[in-house]
C-alpha cells in the first residue's frame, strides 16, 4: 500500500477498494482484457464473467484499486489459500499502460503476502508475453511449467458416489471442510481452501463437490464456478480447484472426480466442464487428455519463491492461478 505520490505527472495512489469501486474496476477489467487480446469490441469484452464482484470482500481475498489524479483507474486481487497465496487480474486503464501503475499494485498483492506470512506465491499469465514475464520477474516471481486450460463436454449420470457441500445440513459442513484440508495439506504445508469453498457457495458462484470412498473417506474434491455472476464463462463449469486424494491409487480417484465434474456440469445446465492443470503434474494432464479434455487456452504460472509446491509430478490437482 503507498500513499499519494507524483508518478508521470498524475497524482497516485494505491489504496482498498471500496464497494463503490466495483463497478469501474470491472469496467477496466473487460476493457483491459479485451485491448490486449485485440477483442473487435474491447468493452463488452467477456461479459459473460466476473473477477471483480466475486472476490470483492470475500473472507480470503484482499482487494486494491489504482488512482490517478482521483479516479479508479486499475485493480488488483491477492487471494489466501492459507499458505498458499496468488495475485490477479491486474488490469489498467488501456490509456494509461506502461506508466508504471500496475507494478503499484503488484508490489500491494506482494505486501499482503508477506503480511500475511504466505509461503508460496505465484500469479498465472499469457505464456507468450515477455512484457508480463519481466514485469513480474522484477519482484522475484520466477516462470515455471504452463498451466494448460482443458475442457470436455459434460455428461449426465456419470461419476458416482459424489455430493454436494451446498447440500450439507450447517453441522457438518465443517466436518467437509476438515476433510477437504486433510487432502490439501498432503499436498502442500498449509494448503487451505475453506474460504473459496465458503465463499463459492455463500455467494451462489457455485458450489464444491465430494467424492467418497466405500468406507466414507473423502476421496477427492472439486471447487466449481457456473453463471454468469461466477469466472466460468457461457457454458461452463469451471473447476476452480480440484484434488483427488494422493497416494496409491490417486488416478484412479481423480478419474472419478472428473467424472463427477462431468456430471455436476450436466446438472447445473452447464453444456462444458472447463479445468486448468499444470503440465508440471504430468500423470494429471496425460490422463485428461486420455479422457477427452482439450486445451481452450495456456499460460504459464509464476512462483515465488522458485519451487514446485503443489505442481509437480504424481499430484492429481487441478487449477489456475487466473
Amino acid at each position: 500500500m503507498t500513499g499519494k505520490i507524483t508518478e508521470n505527472g498524475m497524482d497516485v495512489a494505491i489504496r482498498p477498494m471500496t464497494e463503490a469501486d466495483r463497478p469501474v474496476a470491472k469496467r477496466i477489467c473487460h476493457s483491459a482484457f479485451g485491448a490486449f487480446l485485440r477483442a473487435p469490441d474491447p468493452e463488452n469484452f467477456w461479459m459473460d464473467r466476473d473477477y471483480v464482484y466475486g472476490r470483492f470482500g470475500a473472507e480470503h481475498v484482499a482487494s486494491f484499486v489504482a488512482e490517478a489524479d482521483g479516479e479508479v483507474v486499475g485493480s488488483n486481487f491477492a487471494t489466501r489459500w492459507g499458505s498458499v497465496g496468488f495475485f490477479g487480474p491486474v488490469t489498467i486503464r488501456p490509456d494509461l499502460w506502461d506508466t508504471g501503475l500496475g507494478q503499484r499494485l503488484v508490489g500491494a498483492a506482494c505486501d499482503t503476502f508477506t503480511a500475511w506470512g504466505i509461503r508460496q506465491a505465484g500469479l498465472f499469465t499469457f505464456a507468450d508475453s515477455a512484457k508480463h514475464a519481466w514485469t513480474y520477474g522484477r519482484f522475484g516471481f520466477h516462470p515455471r511449467f504452463l498451466t494448460a486450460i482443458m475442457a470436455a463436454p459434460a455428461q449426465a449420470g456419470s461419476g458416482a458416489g459424489w455430493s454436494r457441500y451446498g447440500d450439507l445440513p450447517d453441522a457438518q459442513r465443517a466436518a467437509a471442510e476438515k476433510a477437504v484440508n486433510d487432502i490439501a495439506e498432503e499436498l502442500y504445508p498449509g494448503l487451505d481452501l475453506s474460504g473459496e469453498i465458503r465463499t463459492a457457495t455463500a455467494r451462489g458462484l457455485g458450489d464444491a463437490l465430494l467424492t467418497w470412498d466405500s468406507g466414507s473417506r473423502l476421496a477427492g474434491f472439486a471447487i466449481c464456478h457456473w453463471g454468469s455472476d461466477s469466472e466460468a464463462g457461457a457454458g461452463c463449469c469451471f473447476v476452480k480447484f480440484g484434488a483427488a486424494r494422493t497416494g496409491p491409487g490417486g488416478e484412479e480417484r481423480f478419474s472419478r472426480l472428473l467424472d463427477a465434474c462431468r456430471a455436476l456440469a450436466a446438472a447445473a445446465g452447464q453444456p462444458n466442464v472447463l479445468a486448468g492443470v499444470n503440465l508440471a503434474r504430468e500423470e494429471a494432464y496425460r490422463h485428461m487428455l486420455g479422457r477427452g479434455f482439450r486445451t481452450q487456452m495456456q499460460g504459464v504460472s509464476m512462483h515465488w519463491p522458485n519451487e514446485a509446491a503443489y505442481s509437480r509430478s504424481g499430484l492429481f490437482v487441478l487449477d489456475d492461478w487466473r
